[in-house]
């Protein structure tokens, strides 16, 4: 049998997202679904050949990966997941593979919490349990600008429905190119004047150790008093303590926040103090059909690592680590 565990099932729904037939394959399945964090999480490992991790729930860096001696096999679902040191897991011989994962998912929850702020829903919503009517002016979309920083995928899809809403989109990265903005019905713009002319702003920029911090001070200080801010990729991408001014001076009209640098959230986020704010705990990608593909993908994943071809590879050398 192979031991394999399943990490950071948070709403134990792993099990029953996929087929596992656990007698067909020989698996061992170990479901986990609490949060884990050291000495906790190596007794949960602990003989562990097989690990399937949800998104950057769990980091697996260098030190954590050399206390596993028996894991083959690291599953993350999706195709990117800063959480994992891969040059680590290469030189141990662990094999890194991922899943395929739904685009869609991510960017209805963007729009979920753009609406949710223009329209003042979470204070409507109190509002009117607490007897009032119609007690705020929500800010119409159509002819306003949407400023998109990063416009890959995720950047791209969401500027296609800002276009449907009647909104101009702006768009900002590094390399982006005027041809490629065109492309997707954007203009490139330089990244202050994207923050100065947005009426909402969206952040679907790539985790790196460049990018750490790209919307800090001096951007939100360019944003409108009118405009909002929301961030449905990293939390790291933004810096909490500009934002969190920003909404205590009224600087910009709010932010929708779904990431945060700390999973789950403490206690003691100054976000969760902060007024004029929609936030959510990382539902970007939590949906039944998404949930279906990570896990579906992951227990092919787990079949064809055993068969001795691995798919959707990330890292591993040529020569996997065998059972002990």
């Amino acid at each position: 049998m192979t031991r394999v565990v399943i990490l950071d099932d948070y709403q134990s729904v792993a099990a029953s997202a996929a087929d596992w037939r656990s007698d067909e394959l020989g698996l061992e399945l170990d479901f986990r679904h609490g949060v884990l964090r050291g000495d906790a999480l190596l007794h949960a490992l602990d003989g562990a050949e097989v690990v399937v991790a949800m998104r950057e729930r769990t980091a697996f860096d260098a030190g954590l990966l050399a206390q596993l001696p028996a894991l083959r096999l690291l599953v993350t679902t999706g195709m990117t997941n800063a959480a994992i040191d891969l040059e680590a897991a290469e030189r141990l011989g662990i094999v890194v593979c991922g899943t395929r994962g739904l685009t869609s998912a991510a960017v209805e929850h963007t729009w979920a919490l753009i609406l949710a702020l223009v329209r003042n829903l979470v204070a409507e919503d109190g509002a009117l349990r607490a007897g009032k009517w119609q007690s705020t002016i929500g800010l119409g979309l159509r002819g306003r600008t949407l400023g998109i920083l990063g416009l890959g995928r995720y950047g791209g899809e969401v500027a296609s429905i800002g276009r449907a809403f009647g909104m101009q989109v702006l768009a900002w990265s590094a390399n982006l190119t005027d041809e490629a903005a065109a492309e997707r019905g954007a203009t490139r713009v330089g990244k202050r004047e994207l923050f100065a002319r947005s009426d909402v702003v969206s952040v679907h920029y790539r985790l790196s150790a460049r990018s750490t911090g790209i919307v800090g001070a001096e951007e939100i200080a360019a944003m409108r008093p009118t405009a909002y801010l929301v961030n449905t990729a990293r939390g790291e991408l933004v810096d909490t303590g500009a934002l969190v001014t920003a909404l205590e001076s009224g600087l910009i009209a709010g932010a929708g926040i779904d990431v945060f640098a700390h999973e789950p959230i403490c206690a003691d986020e100054p976000l969760l103090r902060a007024p004029r704010t929609v936030l959510t705990p990382h539902l970007g990608y939590v949906t039944d059909d998404n949930y279906s593909f990570f896990y579906t993908d992951a227990v092919k994943a787990i079949a064809a690592f055993l068969a001795g071809a691995p798919i959707r590879r990330l890292s591993g050398d040529s020569t996997p680590r065998r059972h002990p």
